[in-house]
């Protein structure tokens, strides 16, 4: 329960399991687990309820560096909300491996890793750098999903 203590301390909240927009049908797990190791489908920011946070659009023309910085935050809270419904602990996470973060950027956005940083902040925040530093890769994209900012998937090891 550390980890999830250190959630309450910052005062954050994980969401309920995404709301997809009606007619859409999902037929992935959010986590699926395999020899130690967990590998996280690509999750978008979500509010507390489960449903898709805004702004939604592409970053640098309808969404600033600084919202989609948020929104990638706010993925990573979805992120630990699945990883929690798996694993029923955020403490069987032992090390981050890979991150992977989309970014739905505007022709000529070329800022996507400060926008991944909104991820990857909170996770070595919350586990350090020896568990929560990770290899990453942040790529621009001409759409995602639903017109989220941010989408990220990512693989941890796990006890």
């Amino acid at each position: 329960m550390r980890i999830e203590n250190r959630l309450a301390e910052l005062g954050l909240q994980l969401p309920e399991p995404m709301s997809p927009p009606p007619g859409v049908t999902l037929a992935f797990p959010w986590v699926r687990v395999f020899r130690g190791r967990a590998f996280v489908s690509g999750h978008g920011p979500q509010l507390p309820d489960g449903s898709i946070a805004g702004p939604l659009g592409k970053v640098g023309a309808d969404v600033t560096e600084e919202q989609a910085y948020e929104a990638a935050r706010l993925t990573a809270l979805a992120v630990l909300g699945s990883l929690k419904r798996e694993l029923g602990d955020l403490d069987r996470v032992t090390a981050w491996l890979r991150v992977f973060g989309m970014v739905n950027a505007a022709p000529g956005f070329a800022r996507t890793p400060a926008v991944i940083n909104g991820f990857s902040d909170l996770v070595v925040q919350l586990w350090g750098p020896d568990a929560g530093e990770h290899a990453r890769s942040a790529v621009g994209l001409a759409e995602l999903p639903f017109g989220i900012p941010v989408e990220i998937e990512a693989e941890v090891a796990i006890d």
